[in-house]
């Protein structure tokens, strides 16, 4: 199928969206991305020494952004959970299909094996985009992904401040964070309630070390669900959340180790601090 209203930049959001047949429904969590500058920019958030030679997108929809990273991509995997919207992705784009170029699967991204991907660009389903982003990150590949701005400024935020918490501990073991660009509501249709943001998530190991990764996230969610408490009162408070068997000894030893540490709240420690408290618990308290 040929889109006579392309232009250098790519095909148009609007015509794509006509000739699919479809309107976007936020019951379902559906808002089409249609601002062609954004558009445009997205991919280029990638680092130019990015691999780009195949990138997944995790939504395609009626295929606007696909458009873009075919232009930039040697090959490009779109996972598409709407069995109608796979269908036209599949005729919109018989000629890259056809020759290899584009691989259109149908499912749900969280549930079918995604394949081996050199880097992600995606507008994320707001619904599950949580899920995907952790899904992601541990397979260690630059992420260029559309969040509501308010979780993307969760997952970039520094300790200290009121954005921080746990999904920012999470999100920055495995990668540098930033918000590269708010987008607003009108970009979309239908329009959501809230703002978006793109997001730049660039892999690198974290510079300390974990024994248990899974106790790991699990100490800091306990922590974080007592922000306001002191350290000392939430590693105590929390034991069924961290599954700690003795908090009392890792107070102990954290006392004997740092015992200014067990006076400040979790929203002031950086990552390194949660791997240097949890090595402790680990010890312990389990």
């Amino acid at each position: 199928m040929t889109d006579s209203t392309s232009d250098a930049a790519g095909r148009d959001p609007d015509a794509l969206r006509r000739r699919a047949g479809v309107r976007g429904n936020p019951d379902r969590d559906q808002h089409f991305l249609i601002d062609n500058r954004v558009l445009d920019r997205v991919p280029g958030y990638l680092p130019e020494d990015a691999d780009r030679s195949h990138v997944l997108e995790i939504g395609g929809g009626t295929g606007a952004l696909t458009d873009r990273l075919l232009n930039t991509a040697e090959q490009v995997t779109v996972v598409e959970r709407d069995p109608s919207l796979a269908a036209f992705l599949r005729e919109e784009f018989a000629t890259d299909v056809a020759d290899g170029t584009l691989t259109v699967r149908e499912g749900d991204a969280l549930s079918i094996d995604l394949p081996a991907f050199s880097t992600c660009v995606s507008n994320l389903p707001y619904g599950i985009s949580s899920e995907i982003a952790f899904h992601l990150l541990p397979q260690g590949r630059p992420l260029v992904l559309m969040f509501q701005r308010e979780f993307g400024e969760r997952m970039a935020a520094d300790p200290g401040t009121d954005d921080y918490g746990r999904l920012s501990v999470s999100a920055q073991h495995y990668a540098d964070v930033e918000v590269v660009e708010i987008v607003p509501p009108d970009a979309f249709d239908p329009t959501p309630a809230v703002e978006s943001a793109v997001v730049r998530l660039l892999p690198r190991d974290p510079d300390y070390d974990v024994d248990d990764e899974s106790f790991f996230f699990d100490f800091v969610k306990a922590l974080f669900t007592q922000r306001r408490k002191t350290i000392r009162n939430g590693i105590r408070n929390t034991a069924h959340i961290s599954g700690l068997d003795d908090p009392e000894a890792v107070v102990e030893a954290v006392s004997t180790a740092d015992e200014n540490l067990l006076r400040k709240r979790a929203g002031s420690l950086a990552p390194a601090t949660f791997a240097r408290l949890a090595t402790i618990a680990n010890e312990y308290g389990r």
